[in-house]
């Protein structure tokens, strides 16, 4: 009697565990021996739950399987990732081999915790993650599962089980494999969509492309001809960065805020490598995060769509969403006019309450009364330049763009690199105003003196980019 083993590696609210039943179901009711384990994963996105099965391919009365509870290395024929490191993951523990496993994995990217509290970029490469996953299997389905689940307004797990049943990993018939979705009557139309277009991919592919991913939200946002007249009148290598910073801008302050961004990139056109870099780094600074900008993302009106689609629920099943904020004085500053904003701070610095006091909040946004609070609290977009966070960011952007431009004379690289300084300077709250103490820093240390002939370096510019990465790998 020949075993097929199976494991599965899914997030937190991927369904890995209805993907599992699915599959027992189905293998029960075609009349095969089946068992499921599982292990779960550890919160803050450090690792997925894993779902182990073992499937016997024919009913022998006489004899009965024996299964085992947990995967063992080398020994595993096929293994689904919902998400690209997660597939890594598994291969790194030798679940993946290449004489033997099979592998299903989405090719998208969710960040893991420190992914995403480096200091830069701290993503892992897609294409060696990719490479890796490749090398490591006997046979391969790598797409895009994500963008296929988007696209057919189905669960991430439906598709998956589809890709199964298309590449006929198991001894389960798709059919079966499609009653089992009907039996468990839940969503039974959105999971039929999504097994639908798993299998379609599966079995139409050999090896399916990425699907493109979807274009950011803000570069959706409609541009006057006008803003983008000017844009082409950029250098080839950043107009495409500019384009998208315009759009950003629009939807963040409106078309003047994002003229006042091509107004400042003016200065650059002449230097095609500057100006992109410029433009990028100017885009993400001129979008600086607030608790307007929070409530202004959390009221789009696509917001508790993409909440149903994440947890995979139909549009007339009630959910509840509850958003937590934990404001303390100095967001509260942030908002008010300079001199109220200067003087609450001074205030709560000389009562040492100004890093410690805060307002803790739990607001249900699919409600209409707590919905209706953050949209209040997004309607001071308008009030955001007569605020005290919106006077100091203009100034240190303005304090920014100078540098860069001085740095003009010492070298095209050095320029580069000064506008790479930008990195140090991003999120919110404790972790913005550490990354604005460094920023100073490395100006003093390292600029301000190349700028005035007191340093001696031999390569001011490699100096500058060692430090900021540095800086950026350092741990926080």
């Amino acid at each position: 009697m020949a075993t097929t083993r199976l494991l599965i590696a899914a997030l937190g609210g991927e369904g890995g565990g209805v993907l599992t039943n699915w599959l027992v179901a189905a293998a029960a009711a075609q009349g095969l021996k089946a068992q499921a384990t599982s292990v779960p994963g550890v919160a803050q996105r450090t690792g997925a739950t894993t779902y182990y099965l073992e499937i016997a391919d024919a009913d022998d009365s006489a004899t009965d399987p024996v299964f085992a509870l947990m995967p063992v290395a080398g020994d595993v024929d096929v293994v689904v990732a919902s998400e690209l490191l997660e597939a890594v993951r598994m291969a790194e523990r030798g679940f993946v081999v290449p004489d033997r496993t099979f592998l299903v994995s989405s090719t998208h990217r969710v960040l893991t915790m420190h992914e995403r509290i480096a200091r830069g970029d701290g993503a892992r490469d897609a294409d060696s993650l990719m490479q890796a996953a490749e090398r490591a299997s006997r046979d391969r389905f790598l797409t895009d599962f994500a963008a296929i689940a988007r696209k057919s307004g189905a669960p991430l797990n439906s598709v998956l089980l589809g890709a199964i049943a298309g590449r006929k990993l198991t001894p389960i018939h798709a059919e079966t494999l499609r009653n089992a979705i009907e039996a468990g009557g839940i969503a039974v139309s959105r999971n039929l969509a999504g097994f639908d277009a798993g299998f379609t991919a599966a079995s139409c592919l050999e090896r399916s492309p990425d699907a493109p991913g979807e274009t950011p939200a803000a570069s959706k946002t409609p541009v006057s001809t006008a803003l983008e007249e000017r844009v082409r009148a950029l250098p080839g290598e950043a107009r495409e960065i500019a384009r998208i910073g315009v759009a950003r801008l629009v939807d963040y302050q409106g078309t003047g805020y994002a003229a006042r961004y091509l107004d400042r990139l003016a200065p650059f056109a002449d230097d095609g490598a500057l100006c992109r870099e410029v433009a990028r780094h100017l885009a993400v600074r001129m979008s600086f995060e607030d608790i307007i900008r929070v409530a202004q993302l959390k009221t789009r009106a696509s917001r508790l769509e993409s909440v149903r689609r994440e947890i995979g629920i139909s549009a007339d099943e009630p959910f509840e969403l509850v958003d937590f904020f934990k404001p303390g004085i100095p967001e509260l500053a942030d908002i008010l006019p300079p001199r109220l904003g200067r003087a609450l701070n001074s205030w709560a610095e000389r009562k040492g309450i100004r890093e410690t006091a805060h307002f803790g909040m739990k607001v249900k946004t699919n409600t209409i009364l707590g919905f209706g609070r953050i949209w209040l609290l997004a309607k001071l977009k308008g009030w955001r330049p007569r605020s005290l966070r919106f006077a100091e960011e203009q100034a240190a952007i303005e304090a920014w763009l100078e540098l860069v431009s001085q740095a003009r004379a010492v070298s095209p690289d050095f320029a580069l690199q000064t506008a790479d300084l930008a990195r140090l300077v991003k999120g919110y709250g404790d972790t913005y105003r550490r990354g604005q103490e460094t920023y100073a820093r490395v100006v003093e240390d390292m600029v301000r003196p190349v700028l005035a002939h007191k340093n001696a370096v031999e390569d001011p510019a490699a100096q500058l980019k060692g430090a900021i990465a540095g800086i950026l790998t350092a741990p926080a």
